[in-house]
């Protein structure tokens, strides 16, 4: 297992806090927040998905020569944060939410496949994690409401 290195784990983890913040806030903060912190914890929810896509894409890209079942599966991830973004005001937020954890184990178990280029999957399993955390907490306040 490749271990990243210190500053992009630094990074990382600053990257990762706005899902919790905004998840914490949706299930726990003052009701005038919920509106804000779902629309931000869906919208980050996608941009992260697109920004590992990308990685997937560029690593498999870099390949020689690059496989093309491994591109297309590295822009599903993103295509469907974006759709799910963009259906945020037509469907049900339990639905949306619902549709983020699936995109974002999707995503996971793609670089668990044979032949994938995972550069650091300890950092990827731990964005994985909490990405699906703070959603699942998401998720169980949308459950109530």
């Amino acid at each position: 297992m490749f271990l990243a290195p210190r500053p992009v784990w630094s990074l990382a983890l600053l990257g990762l806090a706005g899902f919790p913040a905004a998840a914490i806030t949706y299930a726990f903060g003052p009701s005038d927040l919920h509106f804000t912190s779902i629309h931000v914890l869906l919208t980050w929810s996608a941009v992260v998905l697109g920004f590992l896509g990308g990685i997937r894409w560029s690593q498999e890209a870099g390949r020689e020569p690059p496989h093309l079942i491994r591109l297309a599966g590295a822009m599903l991830p993103p295509l469907a944060g974006g759709g799910l973004l963009l259906a945020r005001d037509y469907v049900a937020a339990d639905i949306i939410i619902g549709g983020f954890i699936v995109a974002y184990l999707a995503a996971w178990l793609f670089d668990k496949a044979p032949q994938t280029l995972s550069r650091y999957p300890a950092l990827m399993t731990l964005l994985t994690f909490s990405a699906c955390v703070s959603l699942a907490l998401a998720l169980e306040k949308a459950l109530r409401l």
